[in-house]
């Protein structure tokens, strides 16, 4: 018997993932900042470079706001995913202090061509991460000074998506909290070619209380919010792989 078409109620999750390896990007569709904060390391300050948040504090030396690691939680829930964001992390305000002319600029083309003039790695301000996004193309652009922690993050989210759903269901009480199904950031690794390509990942309920990701190539798209609108047509061809969550 073949098996029954998943409609878009099947799915918990979708999200659109093409990796740069070389200049150590990540472009995400579907990922939000709140997401993306919660599934990474504790982030220390961020630097905004372009942003519409208006509680920030100011460093008088670059002329640029700043959120302090007290005042994150703060930024996340006043985070509007529908405008542009662009930022970097830091340990200390010392370190922008530092900052020459030069590499003040740097970070100011940064912010709007969403490209470094050289490297988005800062040896002064030692940042993890360069992040940029936009609600109207719908698509966020991080640089990893590590790639492998865009597994990290992406794992992450799909395990936090998996354990709220495990958590409003029965089946979550028959389980202890060690066998609720994950994905490790190393096995996902194993699919990195098709994010090379640009893929869609979903997230659905497998057989037998199991969770799946399918994903689907989609390198002829090129721009993210075009997946989207075809989504439904998108979801109606056979996905390409099957990354089973146990």
């Amino acid at each position: 018997m073949s098996k029954k078409q998943k409609t878009m109620d099947d799915f918990l999750y979708h999200i659109y993932i093409h990796m740069n390896e070389v200049d150590q990007f990540v472009v995400f569709s579907g990922l939000k900042l709140q997401q993306f904060l919660s599934a990474v390391d504790p982030i220390q300050n961020v630097l905004l470079l372009k942003h519409s948040y208006t509680d920030g504090l100011f460093n008088r030396h670059t002329q640029l706001d700043y959120v302090s690691t007290e005042e994150l939680p703060h930024f996340l829930k006043k985070a509007n995913n529908t405008a542009e964001l662009c930022w970097i992390d830091f340990v200390n305000e010392r370190q922008l202090n530092q900052l020459t002319p030069k590499e003040q600029a740097e970070l100011l083309y940064l912010s709007h061509k969403r490209e470094p003039v050289q490297s988005p790695f800062s040896t002064k301000l030692q940042n993890r991460y360069v992040y940029c996004s936009s609600g109207e193309e719908k698509m966020t652009k991080i640089y990893f000074r590590k790639l492998s922690d865009s597994e990290v993050l992406t794992a992450n989210v799909f395990n936090q998506l998996i354990k709220e759903k495990e958590s409003t269901s029965s089946f979550f009480r028959r389980k202890t909290k060690g066998q609720i199904p994950a994905i490790t950031p190393e096995f996902l690794k194993a699919y990195r070619s098709f994010a090379k390509e640009g893929a869609l990942f979903s997230l659905t309920r497998a057989e037998k209380s199991n969770y799946e990701i399918e994903v689907r190539n989609l390198s002829h798209y090129h721009f993210p919010d075009e997946i989207w609108d075809d989504l439904k047509l998108i979801l109606k061809e056979r996905q390409d792989e099957i990354i089973p969550i146990a």
